[in-house]
């Protein structure tokens, strides 16, 4: 989904990694919070697309400003509880994996 966005990628891992610290300290709940820190960043990012969206539309320019739309839209679709978030299964399995016990 974030195929053409590396740095959104990037900062996603970052959440994780951040994440998954903080569980290691404080084993409380970490499946979560990584959900809590992935939504808080997809929140950012969508955020982010609004004001591009904004910028492109007070430029003037009709191809900033469709590529500004449909970036805010695969943003908020990649924040949706119907897409992606819906389905954890893979990152409960990790969290189980490596904090059953800690």
């Amino acid at each position: 989904m974030f195929e053409d966005y590396p740095g959104h990628i990037e900062r996603l891992q970052e959440v994780l990694n951040r994440s998954v610290e903080r569980s290691r300290k404080i084993p409380f709940m970490p499946l979560d919070d990584a959900i809590w820190a992935l939504e808080g960043t997809l929140e950012a990012f969508i955020m982010e697309a609004s004001d591009e969206l904004e910028a492109a539309e007070k430029s003037g320019n009709l191809a900033a400003i469709a590529e500004a739309h449909q970036k805010k839209r695969l943003m908020s679709f990649a924040r949706s509880s119907n897409s992606r978030m819906a389905k954890l299964d893979d990152l409960g399995e990790y969290f189980d994996l490596h904090f059953r016990g800690v």
